[in-house]
Formats: structure tokens, sequence, C-alpha cells
């Protein structure tokens, strides 16, 4: 049989409790939802940040390699003009021989040894560690921009990654420039030796000292790199 007041108790007691437990779910909810964006919204921060960081250090060690390859450059040019003006000296002595009494040729040879004063073998010296102390700062800048850009590689900053590289092929191929035209300066050096020995045509031709001045053996410039 049944009771209408007791049905009528039932029916208010689970009214009442369908709105707490559907309030309850949808907490549930709203609150779950903040916290998987604000996560998101962390991972991607930390991203641009990361980027952000990777972008300054490639910045910052592009400019060091930059600083470091115009000082290598710069030394090693003067290295290599002074080279080649022996070269030239060489060349306009060896030219004159043989059309000039000797009192013009000791003349002469007094303005070669002039010259090499200018760029004696201290002098030249002194330029070569110079430059030797620039290239172990430019390998270290070298190495620092080739670490930079494989950190943004990794990090995904594309751009920063490729401009760095380029970078660094431009600066390698600078340096290997002036290198070969250092390179070229002493061989004609040598050859302007060779050539001056061959048209003296022996010792007894020469001012005193000259064969000892040029000798291959003691010579600076005939260094093998």
């Amino acid at each position: 049989r049944s009771f209408p007041a007791l049905g009528g108790v039932r029916r208010q007691s689970l009214a009442a409790r369908w709105p707490q437990a559907a309030g309850l779910g949808l907490g549930v909810a709203l609150c779950a939802v903040p916290v998987a964006e604000q996560q998101n919204s962390m991972s991607l921060s930390n991203d641009a940040l990361i980027k952000r960081a990777v972008s300054l250090v490639t910045d910052s060690t592009a400019t060091l390699l930059s600083q470091t390859t115009y000082a290598l450059i710069e030394a090693l040019t003067e290295y290599t003009k002074a080279v080649y003006t022996l070269v030239s000296l060489y060349k306009q002595y060896s030219n004159l021989l043989g059309k000039m009494n000797s009192e013009e040729v000791d003349a002469i040879w007094q303005v070669v040894i002039g010259a090499r004063v200018d760029v004696s073998p201290l002098t030249l010296w002194f330029i070569l560690q110079e430059y030797l102390r620039l290239e172990s700062s430019w390998m270290t800048a070298l190495r620092l921009s080739e670490m930079a850009a494989e950190a943004a590689y990794q990090s995904g900053a594309d751009q920063a990654s490729v401009t760095a590289r380029s970078h660094i092929q431009l600066v390698k191929s600078q340096v290997q420039e002036v290198r070969q035209l250092s390179q070229k300066a002493e061989t004609k050096l040598a050859e302007a030796q060779t050539e001056e020995l061959i048209k003296a045509q022996g010792e007894d031709s020469l001012p005193q000292g000259v064969l000892g001045s040029v000798d291959s053996g003691d010579d600076p410039y005939l260094r093998e790199d």
C-alpha cells in the first residue's frame, strides 16, 4: 500500500540533493579549467623566455665574433703590408742592378736596409705575436658563436640560429681571404729575393753583407707557416 505523505517527503529529499550534486560537479569542472589554462600559459611563457634569452646570446656572441674578426684581420693586414713593402724594394733594387755603378748600388741598398729596419724581424715578430693572440681570441669567439647557434636551434629559435650560422660562415671566409693574401705576399717576397740574387750574378757583384742579409736560411720572411 502506498503512503502519500512518505512519498512526498522522499521526492522533496531527492529534489534537495540534486542541486547540491549538480553544484558540486560544476564547481569541480570550473576549478579544473583555470589549472589547465595556467599550465599551458606557463609552458608558452617559458618557451618564449628561452627563445628570447637564446636570441640575446646569439646577438652577444655575434658582436664578440665581429670585433675579434676585425682585430685579427687588421693585424694580419699590417703584416702583409710590411712584407709587400720589402717586395717592392727588392724588385726596385733588382731592376737597377747592372745599370748603376758600385756607389749607386750601395746607396740603393741602404734604402732597402732602412726599410728593413722599419719592418725588422723584431717588428714582424711582435706583429706575429699580436696576430697569434688575436687568433686565439677569435677561435674562442667562433666556438661560442657555434654553441649559441646550436642552442638557438635546439630551443626552436630558428631565425636566430640561421642568422648566427650565416655570420659564422661570413667571418670564416673573410679571415681565410686575408690569410691567403698574407701567404701570397710571403711567396712574392721569396721570389723577389731569388730574382735579386740571380741578377746579382754572384757574391762579387753585391754590396758587402747583402748575401748574408737575404740568405733563405736566416731570413724570417721565408719561414714556413
